[in-house]
């Protein structure tokens, strides 16, 4: 018995739980440590020695430690760089811009500000930029980028210094950017999803693109996902809201429309616009947004009323979502219209608020 208990413990004590951790955990670990003390579990044991060297987060308290690592990774071909800032704004070093191999780049918080000689990021194919501010620098220079297909901006600064030449970009989002020019974003012939939303009304802004919805449908003629949101909407529909279009959005499939207010007339011509000139409209998306009490929506409902409202079949329509509705006389003739133009409807999905 006295023997046979020795034996088990000589055995846990030549256990060795650390070193033989699976490799998912052992990342985990060093992910959640500070950057010095991840590299001290190299003495650890020998399995544990060169682990460090392969996380792929690192957590810096200084911008010295950062600019260090950077111009490591300028040296070393990095393919995919993802940079969050969560203290003032990071200026981005010269050699940052020497990440030439880069395929994904992800920035937060930090000022973009590339030298002179800097042509752009040949290889890039996904770029994320938020809370980016372009500063005065970029002015009339052109940042090229060949490759790329996803372009994300969001509450960025001084977007309309961002001059990009992106001849294969599929996919553009943009969010609280009222300053970027979108029309130079949109001439895209690859473009085929493209979502636009303010968080601000446009009055708040200086330096806005003059734009019009007839401006910027003419522009969606390869789009197929549209997301678009009332703030922006509104902008759009400062002036006189065309009826039909000199060519309508053939390849749109799937819209978006959100935080609508569908007792105000304005907005009301400006969805029916969407409807009637996208023929081949397969899904459409509401998410309703409360009007003001004292705001009279007899207008609005007078003409879902009217004879020619829509004047137009959706043929292709098969899935229609409406949310956060409370019922109003609005939604409820919108609901009508919509089962009255569309006899193609497979579903129809309607969520109260």
């Amino acid at each position: 018995m006295m023997e046979n208990y020795r034996v088990g413990l000589v055995t846990c004590a030549k256990e060795d739980r650390i070193s033989n951790l699976p490799e998912h955990l052992i990342h985990s670990i060093l992910e959640r440590v500070p950057l010095e003390e991840a590299v001290r579990t190299s003495i650890l044991s020998k399995k544990w020695r060169y682990k460090w060297t392969k996380m792929t987060a690192l957590v810096f308290d200084d911008f010295e430690e950062v600019d260090h690592w950077v111009l490591f990774l300028s040296r070393n071909s990095v393919n995919e760089l993802l940079l969050t800032n969560l203290n003032r704004r990071y200026e981005l070093p010269s050699y940052m811009f020497c990440c030439l191999e880069l395929t994904k780049l992800k920035l937060h918080k930090c000022c973009f500000t590339p030298p002179l000689e800097f042509e752009g990021f040949l290889n890039l194919e996904e770029l994320h930029l938020e809370d980016i501010d372009f500063g005065p620098s970029l002015y009339g220079t052109k940042v090229n980028l060949p490759r790329l297909k996803k372009l994300c901006l969001i509450k960025c600064t001084n977007v309309y210094n961002f001059n990009i030449k992106a001849t294969k970009l599929q996919q553009l989002i943009v969010h609280a950017c009222p300053d970027a020019m979108l029309l130079r974003l949109l001439d895209s012939p690859c473009l085929f999803l493209v979502s636009i939303a303010f968080e601000k009304p446009v009055q708040d802004f200086v330096g806005v693109e003059k734009m019009n919805l007839a401006i910027m449908l003419s522009n969606l003629s390869k789009v197929e996902y549209f997301y678009i949101n009332s703030l922006f909407l509104k902008f759009l529909i400062a002036e006189k809201i065309p009826k039909l279009l000199p060519c309508a959005i053939s390849s749109l499939k799937h819209l978006w429309l959100l935080d609508i207010q569908l007792g105000d007339l304005n907005q009301l011509h400006a969805v029916l616009c969407f409807l009637r000139n996208s023929p081949n409209l397969e899904k459409l998306f509401v998410r309703h947004f409360d009007m003001d009490p004292r705001v009279d929506v007899g207008p609005a409902s007078d003409h879902f009323e009217s004879p020619n409202c829509l004047d137009s079949t959706l043929d292709q329509l098969k899935i229609v979502e409406m949310t956060c509705l409370k019922g109003s006389k609005p939604e409820l003739l919108f609901i009508k219209l919509l089962l009255a133009h569309s006899p193609s409807l497979q579903k129809f999905t309607i969520k109260p608020s």
